[in-house]
């Protein structure tokens, strides 16, 4: 199993939600995050004062796939984030020993 885990941009969040399930993803997690990559925040005027946004919004999701599926997965996240611009967001995954589901307690594929 993987764990695949993408931060993207707030408002490309229902484009992914239905392409990970038109994909047949039957659970994932979705957390609000903050953070910066390359631009570093940007600089932003209110009320005639410039100030700079060092944490940008992000958002993060995460799903547990099989590993037959977890490269096609990674594919289709980030073709339905993409914007073209900077920002974006990264996707990775990392493999997974074991899951359990905890009112059954089902392990490996079956947790899924």
């Amino acid at each position: 199993m993987k764990l695949i885990t993408a931060v993207i941009k707030p408002y490309r969040l229902d484009e992914v939600k239905e392409a990970l399930q038109s994909f047949g993803v039957h659970g994932l997690t979705v957390t609000e995050a903050s953070g910066y990559g390359r631009q570093r925040g940007h600089t932003e005027v209110y009320r005639g004062a410039e100030y700079t946004v060092d944490l940008v919004p992000k958002v993060r999701i995460e799903v547990l796939v099989e590993d037959a599926d977890a490269t096609e997965l990674v594919d289709i996240v980030v073709k339905a984030a993409r914007t073209g611009k900077i920002g974006d967001g990264k996707v990775w995954m990392v493999p997974v020993e074991d899951v359990v589901r905890v009112r059954t307690g089902e392990r490996g594929p079956d947790a899924l």
